[in-house]
């Protein structure tokens, strides 16, 4: 399970309703308990440096990376994962999400509907590098459709 506190929602949110239509994307930093649950206490926007198709599309360059690694290392926390948007589209991860993802990470995909945000789910790699949906305990949109 990963739970997502408000601030860090807030900030994630704000990321994606700011970039639409285009989609937005950041890391998620946090703590893992001894059950393996997540809790993720901190967000950091990252530039989508996509050069085409912004709005169905993100990438991470790997100064961002290095970048969040240092995030992490400075602050005591660990990188739990990446959030992005999907503008007009549902919080599903495409074949372009799960080729770029990478294991241990969750990724919350945030659905934003003409600007407004609509609902938001996670997602980790399963042992055959397929999605499987994780359960989401997230405080300010608390919707999983």
């Amino acid at each position: 399970m990963i739970t997502i506190e408000n601030q860090a929602e807030k900030i994630m949110n704000d990321d994606a309703v700011k970039a639409f239509p285009d989609e937005c994307c950041g890391f998620m930093f946090g703590y893992e308990d001894a059950a393996g649950n997540r809790v993720v206490t901190g967000a950091l926007p990252i530039n989508n440096s996509a050069v085409e198709n912004r709005k169905r599309r993100f990438e991470i360059a790997p100064k961002d990376y290095m970048k969040g690694e240092r995030y992490a290392a400075e602050n005591d926390v660990q990188f739990l994962g990446i959030y992005h948007s999907h503008p007009n589209h549902p919080a599903i991860p495409s074949e372009h999400d799960r080729v770029a993802a990478q294991p241990y990470f969750s990724y919350v995909i945030i659905s934003v509907k003409e600007g407004v945000i609509d609902h938001a789910r996670s997602w980790v790699l399963n042992e055959n590098f397929q999605f499987d949906e994780e359960a989401y305990n997230n405080q300010l949109t608390n919707t999983n459709k």
